[in-house]
This record gives structure tokens, sequence and C-alpha cells, in this order.
């Protein structure tokens, strides 16, 4: 079985370079968008998560900038916004800065698609937040996919955003605190809302393999999408660095975290090594994990299959158990 590799709607940096960053540069992302896809990601969205007025108005064109290069067409499908318009509460705002998050605004969603020049294909917000269906809304007049997550929801809410129009949820099971309610919390509410497909994270340390387990056998393989959320440090050996202000530790494991606080700042992993992870899980064939993380991502931000142009193959190595580049 061969595909042209893996399909990452949520990426936000690589070897050191932050999509949201305030430094970011034309020749910074080039660089990292050319590693990205050497490393089995057939094509991918940037996310920039909740930022300030000056990133969002810096970097959302210099993103769109790049993806018109002509070796890049087909490969970077356009931008995820992982905000700003999700939950400010512990826990459920993660690494995102709460001094940036904002209530559902459609005019300020508006500016955002006007700076992208109609390229946002996702967008995550809080189901709970006032004003969100109006929100969902709009961006799906738009033509702008839905996820929801970084919330507190419960049901009600979930189901809401579903009528509305909102079609996923982003990276369930994290974005949330540590400690919830053992039956009333987001993680059932979601995986009982049968319009919400689900994005996880497969990096072998944001799930444990009995919830993505769950997740795939509740869900279906055709409704969940599997994502890198990888972080600016995806891509980088074992070591000590500093990252969004923390002092980080990739482990060899490629755990990435803050010993000091006590909790993950991230992904390490690219979507190739995240499809391999759940592989070695064997709990789906491989068909269904380039099901999972080629056709489906496509399918949930409306570009058809023929449009990626990757250079590459991904290959199922039945012998090793795992995918190879080839």
């Amino acid at each position: 079985m061969k595909i042209p590799g893996f399909v990452d709607l949520q990426v936000n940096g690589l070897l050191e370079i932050d999509f949201s960053a305030a430094d970011l540069t034309e020749e910074k992302f080039i660089f990292a968008c050319e590693k990205l896809l050497a490393m089995g990601t057939a094509a991918f969205l940037p996310t920039v998560i909740t930022s300030s007025p000056e990133v969002y108005e810096k970097n959302i064109p210099l993103i769109v900038k790049t993806m018109r290069r002509p070796e890049f067409m087909g490969r970077i499908l356009g931008i995820h916004l992982e905000g700003p318009f999700i939950s400010s509460e512990p826990g459920a705002v993660g690494a995102h800065n709460p001094q940036y998050v904002k209530k559902p605004d459609v005019e300020f969603l508006r500016q955002l698609v006007k700076l992208a020049e109609g390229n946002i294909k996702l967008l995550t917000i809080a189901a709970e937040s006032e004003g969100a269906e109006e929100l969902t809304q709009a961006a799906v007049k738009k033509g702008i996919t839905v996820s929801l997550g970084h919330q507190m929801a419960q049901g009600k809410e979930l189901s809401a955003l579903a009528a509305a129009g909102a079609k996923t949820l982003t990276h369930l099971g994290n974005g949330m605190p540590n400690m919830v309610h053992r039956h009333n919390n987001t993680i059932w509410s979601a995986l009982a809302e049968d319009r919400l497909s689900a994005m996880i994270i497969t990096d072998g340390h944001h799930l444990p393999p009995a919830l993505i387990k769950t997740i795939i056998k509740v869900k279906g393989v055709h409704n969940v999408i599997i994502t890198s959320d990888a972080s600016a440090l995806a891509g980088c050996p074992p070591g000590r660095y500093n990252s969004m202000g923390n002092s980080v530790v990739i482990e060899e494991s490629g755990l990435l975290h803050n010993p000091e606080k006590g909790c993950m700042v991230g992904s390490s992993a690219t979507i190739f090594k995240c499809a391999n992870y759940v592989a070695s899980l064997n709990i789906v064939k491989p068909e269904d994990i380039a099901q999972m993380a080629f056709y489906n991502p496509l399918r949930l931000i409306s570009i058809p299959v023929d449009f990626v142009k990757s250079k590459g193959n991904v290959e199922y190595d039945a012998q090793a158990s795992q995918f190879k580049i080839c």
C-alpha cells in the first residue's frame, strides 16, 4: 500500500521555528516547510495559535505568500487558526496566552479572513463561548471548517455547535483540565456527539493507547483524523530547550515537557511518527491509518485528493510493521 504521504491539519512549527512567533520570517517559514515536507508529510495546514493582533497581521500574510510559491502548491493547503475564540480557563487554554483570547467576534473573523485572502481552512473555537453559534455559521458561510477545542463544553453546547455547522473536535482528550467530573466532561460528551469527528494527537504521549482505541471504536475509522500538533521543537533531538517562555526537555522517548511544572509543552513528533505510533499499537489495519492520516484530513477541509502534489511517497512495510518514506 502506497500513498503520497500524510496530511497534517495542525502544525505549529518545526526545528525551533514557531509559526506564531513575532520574529517569524519568510526565510524561516520556507526552511521549516521544506524540512517538514521531506519527513513523510504530503501536505499540511500551518497553525497560528491565539496571538496578538500584530502577530496575525504579520504572520498570516507571510504564510499566504509562501503557500503560493510553485514548490508549495498542493502542499501548504491553507491555514488553521487555533484560537483566538477559545476558553481562557486554566487547563482549557493550554499553552495559549489568555491575554489574547477573545469572545467570538464575527467582525474580527472577517478581518482574519481578509488577512488570509480567504485561505483559512480550519478554525478552532470553544463551543461554550457566548456567540459561538453565530461565529460558526459565519465561518461555514466563508468555507471554513469549524472545529471545537480548548474548551469546557459538554453535551448541550457541543450539540448546538454541531447543529450550527461545526464538523470536528481539535485534539480530543487534550486542551482541557487534568481533573474533570468522571461522567459529565468534554471527552464523554464529544464521544457521544455523532455529528462531530475527532482529531487526535497520536505521538505516544498525549493520549494513552486505551483512549486512542476507544475514540477510533466509537467514532469509526472514517471519522477520526490523526494529527501531530507539532510544536516549534518538533524534529529536534533530545535535550533541554527554551520554548514559549518555558525551560523544557525532550526526552529520548520524544516526550516534550516542563519538569518543573510537571506538564507537556506540545508535541515533538511529525505526523509520520504519529502514524507509525498507531501502527505499533496493532489496533487497526495499515489501510485504516492511511484513511485517518491522509484521506480523512483532506475530506474534512474539502480538498480533493488529486490536489495534493507530493513529490514522494509513503509505503507500509509489512515486515517492519511500520510506514517508510520511499
